[in-house]
């Protein structure tokens, strides 16, 4: 593989003018298609074999027209204080709002609170439920907009009136912090590199890969009901990892030309070796995000392939628009431990030829852990240990409008229905029953109806409303608590257990649906799915990481380590989200449980960006090896080259997770962050303390791989070993077996 991408390398540093070319064209194809694509349409959230889904099939069926999973809206009407809903005033002016709301184009209907009985007990609070005949992100722009006018008029004429539900569902914004993070990418690499030509490069083909990923995405929404999510998440994972490859090239490049060779040699020399690493840590990227449609839930499957598809951009961008720039740049990019004068290169260079120049810090660190191996390693796995006990306290869930901020409608509605109605009346259940063929239908119905009036945590409990051939019919039940809670999930469990005794008795089916139903078998789904996905994941990653480092040992490692880090960052997400520390600072408003999706997601993710790492770092290590260092003299030259680097790769990649937690979307916050420290636990602590301190206690037995597996392994060179025994014959010493 060294040797093809060597050519791959040098061909694109001499036909850089079509190479350019090339991209500029798939970016301006990519952008047309975005610009010219239809607006996104419906994104429907199904999660097939959960019995909320079998439900509204069901329901789709049975009750034709009832727009089942079409967007809802509550619009929450308050009195002034010492009056009532029920004053004639403010009967008519709710009365007029419901006739306003009942005009829209895609509105299916609207309850009268008068006639629905859905007014307080004390009289103060009212509201209006609007059902639409379309999803929450299907809906069109003035559905939303003459939903939020009537509620104005309401409240012009004295009431308080908020909404809640999902038909007011928009776009997450990131904010400024996403900005702010590029930026400190920006700072970072010219500091790693000296030089703003060299620091631009990796901005410049990160920014024009993401653009291509992100216009493509767009282009392709609405054909394949993509949400706004998944181009966030595209966009961070791209950002993130589009930079970290060119980094590597970059660095290398330099590394290359600081060793005298010519500048098309340095470059294909950059891509044969660094760029093979690249090559496999792109690689178990997109095995992790891939994987994620093990768990068959069709929103997250496309959000992991379109993320996946961003990363393969970032991959060959960086393996060809890379050297096509360098070649483009020529001299302003500068070899390795040299740099612009205004970056005190001049000092430096001055420092070097007279011998005066420090180990770098890797070499230092290095050193450190190779003489204090069992210290470093002990200090790095309690600390991982200790920052990892919050997760065993992690409560999931799925976000509803009591998690949204305090500043938006959706909240205060949340929060009236709860003074009002009492907190579970945010979560309605809705009951399904089946008696088609049965020869008393009505009966299984009230039957069903008072099973579940006699168990615990209910309130209300509506009667039967069947459909127009009388063998299907939903019931409404009303919890005491609020839907998040577990209270409410175990309800959720005893009508279903009470389904079934319905069932055996007069095999009519029972199914249990609704935001809270759907809410709960997803975060159940996803738990049934962490442990097989982690088996899929890491197991194709660790066959990989054998092929890489022809080794048993340092894979094995590699995979223990990030379950330490993914342990230890899931407990920073429970301590800042579910137990609120250091809340404010983050701008969460409402803790509450964390996302369901948030351990797996995490998982797959971590799992990638920590074997960049890994193959960045190690690889050197084994180079040096293979070319007959000793293997603890083999880590401090691995940190020597690559220490430096890794660590801006992380401190990049932590600036542009931690630019989305600044994001209005609390999903997309929450993976932000937890993105941004699983980073830092990973880079800083797993790869840089625990990594070496493993290595220099193994020796010799870490880079030990059976005969017959070596022999059955194909040779992909990642350590380019094939360059050398090419290009460097005369100069090269014996190779050390292994």
């Amino acid at each position: 593989m060294a040797t093809f991408l060597y050519k791959v390398g040098r061909l694109a540093f001499r036909r850089r003018h079509f190479v350019a070319l090339i991209w500029v064209a798939l970016l301006t194809l990519a952008g047309v298609g975005a610009a010219s694509a239809p607006a996104a349409g419906t994104t429907s959230f199904s999660i097939p074999g959960t019995e909320a889904q079998k439900a509204f099939d069901l329901l789709e069926q049975r009750f034709p027209g009832m727009s089942a999973d079409g967007a809802t809206a509550r619009v929450v009407f308050k009195a002034p204080d010492g009056q009532k809903m029920t004053d004639a005033g403010h009967k008519a002016t709710v009365q007029e709002t419901v006739k306003e709301l009942s005009d829209g184009s895609e509105v299916a209907s609207v309850a009268d609170p008068y006639t629905a009985k859905a007014v307080s007990k004390d009289g103060t609070i009212a509201y209006a439920s609007v059902k639409y005949e379309v999803s929450g992100m299907e809906l069109q722009d003035s559905s939303r907009e003459a939903l939020e006018d009537a509620a104005q008029d309401a409240r012009d004429a004295g009431l308080t009136v908020e909404v809640g539900g999902d038909a007011l569902q928009t776009t997450p914004e990131t904010g400024a912090t996403e900005i702010i993070g590029i930026g400190v990418a920006a700072v970072v690499l010219v500091i790693t590199f000296g030089s703003l030509i060299a620091a631009g490069l990796p901005l410049l083909t990160a920014l024009i890969g993401v653009g291509i990923g992100i216009s493509t995405i767009t282009a392709l929404a609405s054909a394949l009901e993509l949400g706004s999510t998944t181009s966030t998440l595209a966009m961070m994972i791209g950002l993130a990892v589009g930079i970290d490859y060119a980094l590597f090239i970059v660095s290398r490049y330099r590394a290359e030309l600081a060793e005298g060779r010519e500048r098309e040699e340095a470059a294909g020399r950059a891509v044969g070796t660094a760029g093979s690493a690249v090559v496999f840590a792109g690689l178990t990227v997109v095995i992790a995000l891939v994987g994620l449609s093990v768990v068959n839930i069709p929103m997250l499957t496309k959000m992991g392939i379109a993320a996946a598809g961003t990363v393969v951009i970032a991959v060959l961008i960086a393996l060809t628009m890379i050297p096509a720039l360098l070649g483009y740049a020529g001299k302003k990019v500068r070899p390795a431990g040299t740099r612009s004068r205004w970056m005190g290169g001049n000092r430096a260079e001055k420092k070097a030829a007279a011998g005066k120049a420090k180990p770098n810090m890797g070499t230092r660190w290095a050193s450190f852990v190779v003489r204090r191996p069992i210290a470093v390693l002990l200090l790095a796995v309690i600390g991982l240990g200790a920052a990892a006990i919050p997760a065993g306290s992690l409560e999931l869930g799925l976000g509803d409008d009591g998690s949204q901020p305090t500043s938006t409608t959706q909240r205060r509605a949340y929060e009236l229905l709860s003074d009002g109605f009492g907190p579970g009346f945010n979560g309605p259940l809705m009951v399904v029953v089946d008696a088609k063929g049965k020869e008393d239908p009505d009966a299984v119905f009230q039957q069903v109806g008072d099973d579940i009036k006699g168990l615990k945590n209910v309130v209300t409990v509506t009667p039967a409303a069947p459909n127009k051939a009388g063998d299907t019919a939903t019931i409404t039940v009303i919890p005491k608590s609020k839907p998040s809670s577990v209270t409410t999930e175990d309800l959720v469990h005893s009508i279903r257990d009470k389904g079934a005794e319905v069932k055996a008795d007069t095999d009519a089916t029972v199914l249990v649906t609704g935001s809270t139903a759907m809410n709960i078998d997803v975060s159940q789904k996803l738990n049934d799915a962490l442990l097989p996905y982690l088996a899929l994941v890491v197991g194709l990653a660790f066959l990989l990481l054998i092929v890489v480092f022809r080794s048993i040992l340092v894979p094995l490692k590699a995979a223990l380590g990030f379950l330490l880090s993914v342990m230890a960052a899931l407990g920073a997400v429970v301590a800042v989200f579910q137990w609120g520390w250091f809340a404010g600072l983050m701008g969460v408003e409402e803790t509450g449980p964390v996302m369901s999706m948030m351990p797996i997601f995490m998982v797959g993710v971590v799992f990638g960006l920590a074997m960049d790492y890994e193959v960045f770092l190690v690889t050197r290590m084994r180079e040096a090896y293979v070319h007959g260092e000793k293997p603890s003299q083999a880590v401090v030259t691995g940190f020597k080259y690559g220490a430096r680097v890794v660590t801006a790769a992380a401190v990049i990649m932590m600036a542009v997770f931690a630019g989305f937690i600044g994001s209005s979307e609390s999903m997309v916050k929450m993976i932000g962050f937890g993105l941004a420290i699983a980073v830092f636990f990973d880079a800083f602590v797993v790869r840089m303390a625990i990594v070496p301190a493993v290595l220099a206690l193994l020796g010799k037995k870490a880079w030990w791989l059976p005969k017959w597996l070596d022999r059955a392994l194909p040779n992909v060179d990642v350590e380019g070993e094939g360059l050398r025994t090419r290009t460097d014959k005369d100069e090269d010493r014996e190779l050390v077996r292994v």
